[in-house]
């Protein structure tokens, strides 16, 4: 099993296992015996009133399934100030499938998911977000098309019911100007909702930069992806932990982390603003010098100084960001502290 790449509470650093080993066929077998071992991480903030439903339904599906395959279920609390933990360390004390990481803070959901993969000693792993939006039966499906087939079995949205179309609209505008922007495609219209095999969550859990956006990392190792056609349902209870913050910041993260062309673009606007200002310094100079037109003065300047200066202000934004997450990296500090784990 990969174990937690954390602090644990007593302040020991752990690992994962080195991904560097992986097999040549598509199919991965257990270990032992002629099962598979699937693990499912659900990543949870705040999901008190959504997990007896979730925790219902996951347990038809591993009654459903369980003449093919085990599971294991891996629930990452990521700081939930509600009883979510509670609700979880109850049932797991009756079904030791039941495991959970409990963090000493929030992190945030693409380190809490992290969490989960690190942990998972599945053949297949599976993420699903605990709102239920992502039906958990279709992990059934997603099983049984990467069998032999596909290393990554990705849920790809037809319909996106109960939200806002403030968001269908955000959402959909940026998975384009992803794709136009980095060098790594990513399918549209997709989340973190996906099944991965043992080889892809090898690699995935080695690479340890702390801006994460697993929704491009899983296509960047590469491997054969195939998705699944899916409408999303609604919030099964309570609120959207993700916020228009919190996706700008995913947002932002997706970016920088993927592609350099903010930058290029920064440089080709310093350049073109450049060749403007020179144009325009030369045509000022010919004015004065050769013709007794009168150029009016204290608008046009104060104008142009205040655009300049925005966009002076906007490069270095954009430029500061990328050396935000450099220093970031280079501190080394861990992706997350473990406060507690269960039925490990």
């Amino acid at each position: 099993m990969n174990t937690p790449s954390a602090l644990s509470s007593e302040g020991r650093q752990i690992r994962p296992d080195d991904p560097s080993t992986t097999v040549d066929n598509a199919e991965i077998l257990p270990e032992t015996g002629g099962r598979h071992l699937v693990s499912v991480v659900v990543p949870v903030f705040n999901e008190e009133q959504c997990l007896p439903e979730l925790l219902r339904r996951l347990n038809e599906l591993a009654t459903k399934m369980s003449t093919v395959v085990d599971f294991e279920f891996i629930f990452v609390n990521d700081g939930s100030s509600d009883n979510s933990f509670k609700a979880i360390k109850e049932r797991a004390a009756k079904n030791p499938a039941i495991k959970a990481i409990n963090f000493s803070r929030n992190f945030g959901h693409q380190i809490a998911a992290t969490a989960g993969i690190d942990a998972a000693s599945g053949d297949y792993i599976a993420i699903i977000d605990g709102d239920l939006q992502d039906p958990p039966e279709l992990i059934e499906d997603m099983y049984h098309m990467a069998i032999g087939r596909a290393d990554v079995v990705y849920g790809k949205r037809r319909q996106r019911s109960g939200e806002s179309w403030f968001k269908k609209v955000t959402a959909s505008a940026f998975y384009r100007i992803f794709e136009n922007m980095s060098e790594t495609p990513i399918p549209l219209d997709t989340g973190d909702f996906r099944l991965m095999s043992r080889r892809v969550a090898n690699v995935l859990s080695g690479m340890r930069e702390k801006n994460r956006f697993l929704r491009g990392m899983v296509p960047w190792i590469g491997f054969h992806s195939v998705p699944l056609m899916y409408d999303r349902d609604e919030r099964f209870a309570g609120s959207t932990k993700y916020p228009l913050r919190k996706m700008i910041g995913l947002a932002t993260n997706a970016i920088t982390s993927f592609s350099a062309r903010p930058l290029l673009l920064v440089v080709r606007l310093g350049i073109t603003i450049l060749g403007l200002g020179a144009i325009a310094g030369l045509a000022l100079l010919y004015l004065k010098l050769f013709t007794d037109t009168v150029v009016p003065g204290i608008t046009s300047i104060l104008i142009a100084i205040l655009v300049f200066n925005g966009l002076q202000i906007l490069i270095i934004g954009v430029v500061g960001t990328y050396v935000a997450r450099v220093f970031d990296e280079i501190k080394d500090r861990p992706l997350y502290v473990v406060e507690e784990t269960i039925n490990f």
